[in-house]
């Protein structure tokens, strides 16, 4: 195993102030489980003690995890300092809102060892934080950037979508431009999707709400991607961008690239071989599993030849690193298509790797099934 292959920790902390009527991942706003979940996570941990080798990385994610207390969050990362092994330099990472930080705050969090810290902004536009449910508004936000500056955060990732009802580009830009003041290493850039089952689905199905339609979405991206590239960001992902090499999130990274990974907490993902397993997308489901010795798999998936493939050609077309061609089955077809692939614009192949073209990033989520098509 190279350094490049380690594997990832990341864990769910599924509580949060209140539900934002957009989200789709797993959260809760009652903390009254809150004491048995840290303790149901310690034993989680303990299960899986020697099942990976050392990590390089580690991922606090949500809900909101900056909402722990510093003593909480004190407790939670010596449960997996002594459960698991972490390499030198294991980059850090938490989850946080503006609301969640104070100045003392922040120091504690540097004290724990964290590196990174990813901050939901989402906008800087009150009107859009009001329609997006944050607690927040654009001043809050401002004030924390500048809070996390103060405490000594060297890599700090900033939560921004775009695609709002009624949002325009010029507001998205002036958007961009505000984040750039704090000169972030790294960015997040979400186009909104509504998902089934969230606040806006519901909004979405009445027709009470309206999205901008393809070809505006399709000119959002295009001034996402050209503007911060001429800011001098790299676009490593649909969605990412960093200030250099050195700020790509190396933990996500892992998920692009199906490196293995483990996840703990309610809801959360692991991956390891060919095999991927989930937890109960509940928390008393979660905690009641680990306190009757079990542990909280719902259900898992070994995957197929042909899944792998597919999958393979998935995720690495989201990037900017693309698909190594030589770690995929033989396939005469793909072959095939790889000149009309490049014909169309959509990528580049050499050096037995397809990447893709800015144009190909509009149309990532086709093209793996294009390129397997008969």
């Amino acid at each position: 195993m190279t350094e490049k292959e380690r594997p990832g920790l990341y864990v769910h902390v599924p509580f949060c102030r209140s539900k934002c009527p957009y989200c789709g991942f797993y959260s809760t706003t009652d903390r009254t489980l809150l004491p048995e979940f840290l303790e149901a996570l310690r034993k989680e941990g303990a299960f899986y003690r020697g099942r990976f080798p050392s990590f390089d990385t580690l991922y606090l994610g949500g809900g909101t995890p900056a909402l722990l207390s510093e003593n909480e969050l004190g407790g939670l990362i010596e449960g997996l300092f002594k459960n698991f092994s972490f390499r030198p330099k294991t980059e850090m990472t938490i989850e946080a809102n503006p609301d969640d930080l104070t100045p003392g705050k922040l120091r504690g969090l540097i004290a724990l060892g964290f590196n990174r810290l990813s901050l939901g902004v989402q906008s800087f536009q009150d009107k859009e934080l009001q329609l997006l449910g944050r607690n927040h508004r654009a001043g809050d936000a401002v004030q924390s950037l500048h809070e996390i500056r103060a405490a000594g955060f060297k890599n700090l990732s900033l939560d921004l979508i775009y695609g709002l009802p009624g949002q325009t580009r010029e507001i998205w830009q002036a958007d961009l431009e505000r984040a750039l003041a704090f000169n972030p290493e790294h960015l997040s850039c979400y186009q909104l999707t509504i998902e089934k089952g969230t606040r806006f689905w519901g909004l979405k199905e009445k027709g009470q709400m309206v999205l901008p339609g393809e070809i505006q979405e399709k000119k959002f991206f295009l001034r996402t991607s050209e503007f911060l590239e001429t800011a001098g960001y790299v676009q490593y992902e649909i969605s990412s961008f960093a200030r250099g090499e050195a700020y790509l999130s190396r933990h996500n990274q892992k998920y692009w690239q199906r490196l293995p990974y483990l996840g703990l907490g309610p809801s959360a993902h692991s991956f390891q071989g060919n095999r991927r397993w989930w937890n109960f997308r509940s928390l008393t489901s979660y905690c009641l599993a680990l306190t009757t010795g079990n542990l909280p798999i719902e259900d898992h998936e070994d995957l197929s030849p042909e899944q792998i493939r597919l999958e393979t050609l998935c995720l690495g077309l989201r990037t900017r690193s693309g698909v190594d061609l030589t770690r995929l089955p033989e396939d005469g077809k793909l072959k095939k298509k790889l000149p009309e692939l490049e014909r169309s614009g959509w990528a580049k192949v050499s050096d037995q790797r397809i990447r893709p073209t800015r144009k190909g990033f509009l149309v990532a989520d086709r093209l793996p099934l294009w390129l397997t098509s008969s």
